[in-house]
């Protein structure tokens, strides 16, 4: 009854949510496809066949996140249909699995809107064997044409704040049902387990978060390492910037800089930032914020575009203050360069970002006051000395600097990050074998039938 209303609400309303949508990817750029055909559950060409195991990783963070579990499906011989909701995830999906989408390992498309007769045609054409939904990616009636279809899904790195639960609950005769049919839920903590508990999830597990088992691109860390090997500057990253931090950020970067540019004296050599902000589409205006207050940057683009780790790239920045991160997929390279991570996301109360991958390259982290998305880790990381909190923006600017005086500070933090994303892998293993468990059961059957 409940999920009925939700459709015919869903119909009522579509004009205003695909208009949204439609903004949205005007504003981001990329190549969304937001009338496409693909959105609406209809697909021209003939299916890759039935008994892939399908992974929903609907953006550009949860496609980063599922990175290790797909390598891992891939490498046991599964077949892997591989699905987002937005361009930057479809366009790192592109990139990291080239090879893949050309051999038929992997095959990538569109998840159609939440409409019952969009969601069932998927189905039909697709005939998953299995579907994994990344972190928290749960629409009423995809689960419902999955469970008519006899597709049994998996809830895999499922976190759960407080907040969504509230929302949850108040939802609950829609969503409950939804969390009810899941066959497996694979929890990032013990208290995101019980939350989903509380929700409706059966069959609910620790395993862990994914994001302990990303293996850094090796090749683009020597690349990073190596650049900042023949710069000979000291290097502060400010990665995964959201709305309204980057100008925070600039400010204090500039409030710091401004002593040490007037000291001018060539032992003290201020140190090079790395500005990254999260999304694409704020490349711009973050080049403009730059601009606005007198810091000399140059892009990463301009330093790709001069052969990389060229001299001629390495002597683009002997002058800058701030290197611009435009670039997609190339955080392994821009931890790689530096002593020191900031990571966004946390210095507005937006639930902050993932800061494990600086950390798994030894990188001592500083966080903001908002962190409710990595609660759990976290808490873990300070624990263990491998992270920082800082109040704000400026705070956390004077405190990277402090630590790069501290070369001990640094080496300790460094391998005390190390340590805890080590004592923290193997969620990818456990949620494999769960999903494997799941396939050896009677296949799906046909839908319709």
């Amino acid at each position: 009854m409940m999920r009925g209303l939700y459709s015919l609400l869903l119909r009522i309303l579509s004009p205003v949510l695909l208009g949204w949508m439609a903004l949205r990817a005007r504003r981001a750029g990329g190549r969304w496809s937001v009338l496409g055909a693909a959105r609406f559950g209809r697909y021209g060409r003939t299916g890759r066949g039935p008994g892939a195991v399908w992974v929903h990783a609907v953006s550009l963070g949860e496609t980063r996140a599922a990175q290790p579990l797909i390598r891992a499906l891939m490498d046991r011989g599964h077949r892997v249909l591989l699905t987002h909701l937005t361009a930057t995830g479809r366009a790192e999906g592109e990139r990291a699995y080239a090879a893949e989408l050309a051999d038929g390992r992997l095959c990538q498309d569109w998840l159609p809107y939440d409409f019952p007769g969009a969601t069932r045609r998927f189905m039909r054409h697709h005939r998953p064997a299995v579907g994994v939904l990344i972190e928290r990616e749960l629409w009423p009636n995809l689960v419902h044409a999955a469970v008519d279809a006899g597709v049994p899904l998996v809830l895999a790195s499922a976190r759960m704040s407080e907040s969504s639960l509230r929302m949850t609950l108040r939802l609950g005769a829609l969503l409950r049902p939804a969390y009810g049919a899941l066959a497996r839920t694979y929890a990032q903590s013990l208290p995101d387990a019980r939350r989903l508990e509380r929700a409706g999830a059966r069959q609910v597990a620790v395993s862990g978060n994914f994001k302990f088992d990303l293996q850094p691109d090796r090749e683009r860390m020597a690349r990073g390492a190596s650049f900042a090997a023949r710069l000979d500057r000291r290097v502060v990253v400010i990665a995964s910037t959201r709305e309204g931090e980057d100008a925070l950020f600039i400010e204090a970067i500039r409030q710091q800089l401004g002593p040490r540019h007037a000291r001018g004296a060539a032992a003290d050599r201020p140190p090079l930032f790395i500005l990254v902000p999260r999304h694409p589409q704020r490349f711009e205006t973050a080049a403009g914020l730059l601009r606005a207050a007198g810091i000399s940057f140059v892009r990463r683009s301009r330093l790709l575009a001069l052969g990389d780790d060229s001299t001629t790239a390495v002597e683009a920045c002997r002058d800058a203050d701030v290197v611009l991160g435009d670039t997609l997929g190339e955080m392994a390279w821009y931890y790689a360069c530096a002593q020191v991570a900031i990571v966004g996301g946390s210095f507005a109360p937006l639930g902050g970002q993932n800061f494990i991958e600086a950390s798994a390259q030894g990188r001592p982290v500083l966080v903001g006051p908002h962190t409710a998305h990595f609660e759990q880790a976290v808490g873990d990381a300070l624990a263990a000395g491998a992270i920082a909190r800082a109040a704000d923006p400026d705070q956390a600017v004077r405190q990277a600097l402090r630590w790069l005086d501290d070369p001990a500070r640094l080496r300790g933090m460094g391998e005390a990050a190390g340590d805890w994303v080590r004592q923290h892998a193997g969620a990818v293993a456990r949620v494999v074998d769960g999903i494997e468990a799941l396939l050896t059961r009677a296949p799906p059957r046909p839908p319709g039938s």
